[in-house]
């Protein structure tokens, strides 16, 4: 037979509890798509049909959530969305994934994290560069907290995806977003190693080239200062 232990906070301590789990709630947003339509009994409530995509993005106050839906903006019972809704899981990734930038831009519009990872670790830009969604990965690559360096839980990046899949307009896409092309996986290996077409080699190989003349020009450099000294 268990024990059930009860221990009452002071109240300056609850005030305290509170005020973390709103910041929490209020920073991220979750992303749920309706099972049946709701239809407002005020107009700052929020209307949406069957289907529809929901994002919430203050859930602070208990009993209604601020979302947004189709572009509008307005609150949502709390109970109808736990009740009455799907929780979507990696929205900006399926999106990526799938190479439906509508959907993409729309995580965007309504602040969905871009560099979030999925249960392996993956990014939505690698996705993008896995499926070869050009598009995707262009308008991924214009904002400006982009993180493309990111590694999954293989050690894969979004280059070593690109390189591995053949895809070389993206692989230069990347490489001028300053994509590391030093970085291994795993399996020790470069997203040159993965190269699965010529020119993805060698512009992967140029790259390199370049990173180690720098690296050489530096220490020289260095060498010279000392020798000066």
């Amino acid at each position: 037979m268990y024990k059930v232990y009860i221990w009452k906070l002071p109240s300056y301590l609850c005030v305290c509890v509170c005020v973390c789990v709103c910041v929490c709630v209020i920073g991220q947003v979750k992303v749920f798509r309706a099972l049946f339509t709701f239809d407002p009994r005020t107009p700052d409530e929020l209307y949406f049909e069957e289907g529809d995509i929901l994002y919430i993005s203050d859930m602070s106050d208990s009993n209604w959530w601020k979302g947004t839906c189709r572009g509008r903006t307005g609150l949502i019972p709390s109970n109808y969305v736990a009740e009455q809704a799907e929780s979507i899981d990696n929205p900006m990734h399926e999106a990526a994934k799938r190479g439906n930038l509508s959907w993409l831009r729309e995580c965007l519009d309504n602040k969905v994290g871009i560099n979030g990872l999925d249960k392996a670790g993956n990014t939505p830009l690698y996705w993008g560069c896995h499926g070869g969604h050009r598009d995707v990965v262009e308008v991924l690559l214009a904002q400006t907290n982009i993180e493309v360096n990111q590694q999954n839980k293989l050690g894969d990046t979004a280059l070593h995806a690109a390189a591995w899949k053949g895809y070389s307009d993206m692989v230069e896409m990347l490489l001028n977003k300053s994509a590391r092309t030093d970085l291994l996986n795993n399996e020790k290996k470069l997203a040159l190693d993965m190269s699965t077409n010529a020119q993805c080699a060698s512009l992967l190989k140029r790259k390199l080239g370049s990173s180690v003349t720098r690296t050489l020009s530096n220490a020289e450099e260095y060498l010279d200062d000392e020798d000066s000294d």
